[in-house]
């Protein structure tokens, strides 16, 4: 199938905005499945996790190939909760166009603003669909406002719903002029235009043409004379501005009641890229980060790919998800991880779909596929052709911010727990596995309770492991708010060989989330090329647990600026120990503090629970921002607080509200704690010390 047939997309929205049942009726219609599966019976195609189909909820992005008028789309359905937002951030990476799902009631909600904001990071281009106009409060003109309003996303509606909420019927294609109706699952039947639509239809059509004459001259000239511009003009100009990202098409559906899917579906053949459209893609040199390789979507071109996501299938092992950028991949074929500079030879090839798989002997420039047996291949690293390596730009990560203990209820299980927390984490590089050195407790962290429940879980089912888990708690950071410099001597003998090295190093506070910089500026031979590895080395260990509570410091820029060795006795573990030495003398000059995870809170509330809402959240140590109405009798309150003042809010908020409120919650920042908070988490870390030390 030629590239230009291809497009490789992804689905993403708000929690219940009809992502998955979405996707099923697109399965459905491309003859994938035969029936129609439903998120609410646990039938879903794409929720194929026992957790997922127990909650109704997405928590995998799964991928799955489907054809559709002849075109090749690659899918990739993600979540919707925030808990499970590295979800989407992987997928938006590898993807080329995405479908925007908006609930037609509940409109741009927070985590909607969320996936925007990521799909806008990896410049991907969009469509919105505004689903659910079925349901009683649906308002299709009201979403456009708000995609405008909160998104800035230029919107242009392609469509014009025929009634809505229980009279809704179909829809108006304004750029082919006619009237579209479904009378069953199956049939799509197009019609003229009702005559008593017929004016606000036109009135929608000649907005959309103004629209876009902004951004193409023969459509100013025909709209300016007032003639009648061509639907294939309409089409052709639509899809330049939408893969340039200038305007957002917009379309209405109600995907549960089979209504507007096909008509999505042409949208998407028709207006999002092909990877020829997206053109080539970027990496760095692997010896000089400074030069930059480009790579074409073609089967010629040296091989290029990145691994997004890794499964850990009991069947067939592990499964590395790939996105070919360039050139063909065959079984037996040896690459490069040029990320770990290792060699890796592929096994299987699969197409996925969803819990099924198609083996491929080869797979090309543009393609999404699966890979078994692969031993070094993480989420994030690049695979290229060994003769031309390059290395593509990485997937952000969020940090983790609550952690839990987790230990196993029978002692002989602590390896076979190991090798499952292992395996989690090499699937999702947002749960973090620490061991707490003092205690010897097994620490888990991650995005959110959910997250860390969904995990455990897990560990329980698909492991066989029955843990015991602590309470979630707060995962702190240090950092450090001034500037020193320190010079430290690390000199040791006990007979025979001795241990020296020399720093001087001056630290300094770095930007915000841009975590450890170190720079060296050692000049003649001060201390030799081969030690330098080894002060970094022994500052980043050192880096992992702080002084103050024992939490890992953040954003601290190291210059290393003199120091002097020993011919004899200096080595890699001497400069290690002395630059953390180094660190730990300079830290209290260093005015360091305690961090804590700021979240962006937004609650939705009707009018007559406003000001409890606020005064609970002011009661959190909450920063009340933007308050805007949401829709009639009710408003959104957009909200920063603390991550250890939000444990129990679901029930508060549920209890002040009659259980009419709702709100969502996303990692914002870290911010330092006030003083009397520092003080009590400096006594509990001393005090679990002197506990363990009994």
């Amino acid at each position: 199938m030629p590239l230009t047939k291809l497009r490789n997309i992804g689905i993403a929205a708000h929690i219940d905005a009809g992502k998955t049942t979405t996707t099923e009726r697109i399965l459905y219609y491309c003859g994938v499945n035969r029936k129609l599966g439903e998120t609410h019976d646990g039938q879903a195609t794409m929720d194929f996790m026992k957790q997922e189909q127990e909650r109704g909820i997405t928590i995998a992005s799964a991928a799955i190939t489907a054809t559709w008028k002849k075109n090749q789309i690659n899918i990739i359905d993600t979540p919707g909760h925030v808990d499970f937002t590295i979800e989407v951030e992987r997928s938006m990476r590898v993807i080329d166009g995405l479908i925007g799902l908006f609930c037609s009631v509940g409109g741009v909600e927070p985590q909607s603003e969320t996936v925007w904001n990521q799909a806008e990071r990896y410049k991907v281009p969009r469509i919105a669909c505004v689903n659910k106009m079925d349901r009683t409060g649906a308002d299709f003109d009201e979403v456009c406002v708000q995609l405008e309003k909160y998104l800035d996303a230029n919107p242009v509606p392609f469509h014009m719903p025929i009634g809505a909420e229980e009279d809704f019927a179909g829809i108006i294609d304004l750029v082919e002029q006619k009237a579209v109706y479904y009378p069953s699952e199956l049939e799509r039947e197009e019609r003229e235009i009702p005559a008593e639509l017929k004016e606000a239809a036109d009135e929608a059509r000649k907005h959309l043409i103004e629209k876009l004459a902004d951004y193409d001259d023969e459509i100013m000239e025909l709209f300016f004379a007032d003639e009648d511009v061509p639907a294939d003009m309409i089409k052709r100009v639509a899809r330049k501005c939408t893969m340039g990202r200038l305007i957002t098409p917009v379309f209405c559906m109600s995907a549960y009641k089979n209504k507007g899917v096909q008509d999505m579906l042409d949208a998407v053949v028709a207006y999002l890229p092909s990877p020829i459209d997206v053109g080539d893609v970027v990496g760095v040199d692997v010896d000089n980060p400074e030069k930059v390789h480009s790579r074409h979507p073609k089967d010629d071109d040296p091989f290029c790919a990145l691994a997004f996501k890794l499964i850990n299938d009991p069947y067939v092992g592990q499964q590395t998800f790939i996105r070919i950028y360039s050139g063909k991949l065959e079984s037996g074929m040896q690459v490069l991880n040029s990320t770990k500079s290792k060699k890796e030879r592929i096994g299987r090839i699969m197409r996925i779909h969803a819990k099924d798989r198609e083996e491929l002997t080869e797979a090309k420039a543009g393609e999404i596929v699966a890979l078994i047996g692969m031993k070094e291949t993480k989420t994030g690293d690049t695979l290229c052709d060994i003769k031309e390596p390059v290395i593509l730009e990485k997937i952000h990560i969020p940090p983790s911010v609550i952690e839990m203990k987790v230990n196993p209820k029978n002692k002989n299980e602590e390896e076979k727990l190991g090798i499952a927390l292992n395996k989690l984490t090499s699937e999702d590089p947002s749960f973090n596995v620490h061991v707490d050195e003092e205690s010897n407790e097994t620490i888990i962290a991650g995005m959110g309770e959910l997250h860390l429940e969904i995990m455990v879980d897990r560990i329980k089912e698909e492991f066989g492991i029955e843990v015991e888990v602590g309470e979630p708690s707060v995962a702190y950071r240090e950092a450090i708010q001034s500037s020193a410099e320190q010079d430290y001597k690390f000199s040791k003998q006990t007979g025979g060989k001795g241990m020296f090295a020399q720093c001087t190093i001056r630290f300094e506070p770095n930007e915000q989330g841009k975590g450890f910089e170190f720079v060296n500026l050692i000049k003649g031979g001060a201390i030799p090329n081969e030690f330098i590895p080894s002060v970094k080395k022994g500052l980043e260990k050192t880096m992992a647990e702080g002084f103050l509570a024992g939490y890992e410091i953040l954003d601290v820029k190291a210059v290393l600026i003199d120091g002097n060795f020993h011919p004899v006795d200096s080595s890699d573990m001497a400069f290690q120990l002395c630059a953390s030495m180094c660190f730990k003398a300079a830290y209290p000059k260093l005015n360091p503090v305690i961090l804590e995870p700021i979240m962006k809170v937004e609650v939705n509330t009707p009018d007559d629970y406003l000001g409890d809402a606020i005064g609970d959240l002011n009661k959190r140590r909450g920063k009340i921002g933007e308050m805007r109405r949401f829709r009639k009798g009710s408003q959104k309150v957009d909200a920063r607080v603390p991550l250890m003042e939000m444990f129990g809010y679901s029930t508060s908020l549920r209890s002040l509200s009659s259980g009419r409120a709702n709100y969502s919650m996303e990692f914002n920042s870290y911010e330092p704690v006030p003083a009397n908070i520092q003080e009590k988490v400096i006594k509990a870390a001393e005090e679990r010390r002197a506990a363990r030390n009994k």
